[in-house]
């Protein structure tokens, strides 16, 4: 490893990931009469006193706060506890705190287990019953699936009809399956002359009440597999969460899972899932994964249903996150069929072979666009990830491949450079510093600031400036933490334009902690790791990324505009705040920013496919806002066909750019792939570049900068 990237990646290690636990935490005694989880509660919360950046006061707010965050984690649908269950469990709404302080013990954790337990039986009961009997879908019937505005069932009546409405809804979901693959298999018959003999209503109604009744059986036997591990941690991550959204508790196992996920030496589709609201949500897709070459799954699906390629799909809504991904994961080549509800509404069904990481395809790399209609010729670098490989000093860093990039576009005799930082989660603190330098030189590049320590400037080692010339970076609302640094650092010094849409607004650094490094006691481990924020970003302006993020200068239509995706729509989370900017110059040259802007928002305004993604984009805010769903079935699939027809428009607007000529740079860096990989790679990236609309409006910027 260089001295140069040990000595930026151990104070902050990885935006958003850090490996390592720390010296400063001395190990403690455990309490007297201590058991394995009064262990790892004082563990944890001793951890969280000495280094979390945020400080919490452990009082009576706290309580309440993780006794209400504890009932959303342990039945988010409020299905399973009754009313009267709740008014048990008040009497610790302020005492959670004490607990945690080891002067008082509550019994709400043991009490609140062994009544779910309790309610589970009585709800596999209840499913039993009411799948014995036909579902009436021409009932004019909702579904409420608002979760802040549903209350916990008065009584078992209620609760017994707000199976019945669940059960129905996944019913209806196969049902309107069946439907379209009968529709579908008919057309084709007659396509063929052939006759065809349709499944009766009856059948298929009958079919699909005992695959739900199949489907929820596996659902409660994971529940009832769950362990102590697994409920202890549901109850400690919800204590913590108050800390904020990133705080994490991993049991050995899930951290295990986590290693080998960060590792990037793994099976599976490919996609960062989290559980919200007792739904699997795709936080993120790999790039180079299963999912990322499929093309269809995105962030901010809803993933519903987990079929192993042609047997019947399994139902994860309330399942743990863990036995969902059991679910997910699998060998590579093995298919796997998610049924995905899409931001817009739409239930699409998503066939996805299971595959190892295509690392190359994560790797920054470039094009010259040669425009016919412009005569300019503009670089492109696309960098995916902020990725860096600590393990192997001569290994790949994007810092030193980005060098790379703008040389051969510097040796193209480009015009400008478009620098694409969509959909980049972030990665490698010291390779963000880095990369900056290539393009304001040894300059300030982003502040640090630790739990009660004062800011820290980084900025690049070396006066290591690769190019001056015009400067555009593309981001968007799935940008995040590294991104937010190199892009706002470009804004700030006044080098590029930022184009696109708001930032994700993640702007703090978390670490690991192994907690059997904390114990003296060998007795209980092993224990477990504590996910924590040790730190919090500043741009050189003084301002926090955090839940601002970066506001591009010249702004473009994001499907994602309007939706609570961002870092400010978590629970919890850290809040923005200012300290004093650092001592910085702004780059000689003044961008005509007004100008420039102006020229844009003329070209979108008439543009049909930027039109298209802003009434999406609304589009798909009034459908989170909606909180009722039909349970009507002609009413369904006319809704679902409506949502196609309308996802369809986009599509049929998209335009091939042929006034573009694209030329991919060839790697720099040796590889073992065939030529023919190596060309259908570069093909597969023009085609995608010639269709982006967005990369389009960023060479026509280009030019405009140009001219000025």
């Amino acid at each position: 490893m260089s001295k140069r990237k040990k000595a930026l990646f151990l104070p902050v290690l990885l935006v958003g990931l850090g490996l390592f636990g720390f010296s400063i935490l001395a190990k403690i005694e455990a309490p007297e009469n201590s058991n394995k989880n009064i262990i790892k509660r004082s563990l944890i919360f001793t951890a969280l006193k000495q280094i979390h950046y945020n400080t919490v006061e452990i009082d009576d707010e706290f309580s309440e706060n993780a006794y209400h965050q504890y009932l959303k984690n342990l039945d988010p649908n409020k299905r399973y506890f009754l009313k009267s269950d709740i008014s048990k469990f008040n009497k610790s709404e302020d005492k959670l705190d004490d607990e945690v302080k080891n002067t008082v013990s509550t019994d709400l954790y043991e009490l609140s287990v062994k009544i779910f337990e309790q309610r589970r039986g009585e709800v596999e009961a209840i499913t039993e019953e009411i799948l014995s009997k036909p579902f009436d879908f021409t009932k004019k019937e909702t579904i409420l699936f608002d979760r802040d505005e549903m209350k916990f069932p008065k009584n078992e009546k209620d609760r017994y009809d707000r199976w019945r409405k669940t059960l129905k809804y996944a019913a209806l979901l196969r049902m309107n399956t069946k439907l379209k693959d009968q529709e579908n298999k008919k057309k084709a018959a007659e396509e063929k002359g052939e006759s065809f003999e349709p499944i009766s209503y009856e059948e298929m109604e009958a079919d699909v009440r005992e695959k739900v009744q199949t489907n929820y059986k596996d659902v409660f036997d994971f529940i009832k597999k769950q362990d102590e591990e697994d409920h202890y941690a549901l109850y400690l991550n919800s204590l913590i969460s108050i800390y904020g959204p990133h705080t994490e508790y991993f049991p050995p196992e899930k951290k295990e899972q986590f290693d080998t996920e960060i590792s990037g030496h793994f099976e599976g589709i490919g996609a960062r899932l989290q559980q919200t609201g007792g739904e699997v949500k795709v936080v993120s897709i790999i790039t180079g994964s299963a999912s990322w070459k499929q093309g269809d799954l995105e962030a901010n699906d809803i993933i519903l249903k987990v079929a192993q390629a042609e047997e019947d799909p399994v139902d994860i809504g309330g399942m743990s996150l863990k036995n969902a991904i059991k679910l997910i994961k699998g060998p590579k080549g093995t298919e796997v069929r998610l049924t995905v509800r899409k931001p817009d509404g739409r239930i699409v069904v998503i066939p996805i072979i299971r595959d190892v990481v295509v690392i190359e395809e994560s790797y920054a790399k470039s094009a010259v666009i040669e425009d016919k209609n412009s005569g300019k010729k503009i670089g492109l670098i696309d960098l995916p990830s902020f990725y860096v490989d600590f393990q192997d000093r001569n290994g790949r860093s994007c810092g030193d491949d980005i060098k790379q990039e703008i040389i051969k576009l510097k040796g193209q005799g480009v015009d400008g450079i478009v620098l694409d930082l969509r959909n980049n989660g972030g990665g490698s603190l010291g390779d963000a510093v880095e990369i900056v330098g290539h393009f304001v030189g040894r300059s300030p590049v982003v502040q640090v600031k630790s739990k009660g320590a004062g800011s820290k400037t980084l900025k690049p080692e070396t006066n290591n400036r690769q190019y001056d010339g015009p400067l555009v970076v593309m981001i968007n609302r799935m940008s995040a933490s590294a991104s937010e640094i190199v892009s706002a650092a470009l804004q700030d010094h006044g080098r590029a334009i930022i184009l696109g849409s708001k930032s994700f607004g993640k702007g703090t650094v978390q670490r690991f902690i192994d907690l059997d490094r904390m114990s003296r006691s060998n007795e209980f481990k092993p224990l477990g790791s504590l996910k924590l924020t040790i730190q919090k970003f500043y741009r050189i302006n003084g301002g926090a990324t955090q839940v601002e993020g970066v506001t591009p200068d010249i702004k473009l239509p994001d499907t994602y505009a309007y939706l609570e995706v961002g870092e400010e729509d978590l629970p919890f989370v850290l809040p923005y705040d200012k300290i004093q900017p650092a001592k910085y110059a702004m780059w000689h040259e003044q961008l005509p920013i007004a100008d420039l802007k102006a020229k844009s928002e003329n070209r979108v305004a008439t543009n049909q496919v930027f039109n298209i993604v802003e009434d999406n984009a609304l589009r798909l805010k009034k459908q989170e806002d909606k909180k009722y769903y039909t349970l009507n079935l002609d009413e369904f699939r006319a809704e679902q066909k409506k949502l196609d027809e309308e996802s369809k428009k986009l599509r049929e607007a998209e335009k091939t750019h042929d006034e573009f000529d694209i030329t991919v740079m060839k790697d720099h860096y040796p590889t073992s792939k065939p030529d023919s990989v190596i060309e259908k790679s570069a093909e597969k990236w023009s085609e995608a570049i010639k269709k982006d609309e967005y990369i389009k409006e960023a060479t026509m910027i280009i030019s405009d900068m140009m001219v000025q």
